[in-house]
């Protein structure tokens, strides 16, 4: 993968991470629509190119691998209340103290390394600027958390940097994995990015769900969801 690719997985995250530092108060209008154009964009490349691609090879066991890897979603939003999509919670302990959200990091840091491991296998760009996009509102979302919860400007700072890189890790593994001595790795590339597949399935659709309330879409919105697949389209046309 080209180290641009690289640099643009940890910055979009990172940089997404350190914008929390400007942005004052609760009611962040421009990362709903941040959230709702990734969502829209991630959906669009899972269905014209990640679902079709998993498949490409054959393999009867795919289905199974995106069903796993949208369930084991469900199982880490358990754990990171749903920083995935830019949700913002903060645990406030009985003592009325802001306590750190352990869970959320690990959850978050092992969601981040799973969906960069099938870049190894030289996936399109749209995979990369995927991964990217929505791990800017969830960057920003764990910056409000650690925030909230009196985490130090250094320590905030470190905590994004360690969840920027592991996408850029899960790449990183993957390919030395593949090109070891550790078994025939790309044979499992397509159950792998089904999993992923499952994951982005989940996120995007709780995105495009929870996007309004009600479920009622604003004029604002409905344009950042038709600019993230109207994207999406264009890029699959322009390679056909």
């Amino acid at each position: 993968m080209a180290i641009w690719k690289v640099l643009i997985l940890f910055f979009a995250a990172f940089l997404g991470g350190i914008s929390v530092f400007f942005f004052k108060g609760s009611n962040h209008k421009q990362l709903k629509l941040v959230l709702s154009f990734s969502g829209a964009y991630l959906f669009g490349i899972t269905v014209l190119h990640l679902i079709p691609d998993a498949y490409h090879g054959n393999d009867n066991l795919v289905g199974v691998f995106i069903l796993i890897g949208f369930l084991f979603q469900i199982v880490l939003e358990q754990f990171s209340d749903g920083i995935e999509h830019g949700h913002i919670h903060t645990h406030i302990h009985p003592e009325n103290k802001v306590v750190f959200p352990v869970g959320i990091m690990v959850s978050l840091c092992l969601h981040g390394f799973l969906e960069g491991m099938p870049l190894a296998e030289g996936q399109q760009d749209q995979l990369v600027f995927g991964i990217a996009l929505h791990h800017i509102p969830a960057a920003f979302a764990l910056g409000s958390v650690l925030l909230a919860g009196n985490v130090k400007k250094g320590g905030t700072v470190f905590f994004l940097f360690l969840f920027a890189i592991m996408a850029p890790a899960g790449y990183f593994f993957s390919n030395a994995l593949s090109n070891g001595g550790v078994g025939n790795l790309q044979q499992y590339f397509n159950r792998i990015m089904g999993v992923v597949i499952g994951i982005f399935l989940h996120i995007s659709t709780t995105i495009l769900f929870e996007s309004s309330a009600d479920h009622k879409f604003n004029l604002r919105k409905m344009v950042a969801v038709l600019l993230g697949v109207g994207i999406a389209l264009g890029m699959f046309l322009s390679e056909l």
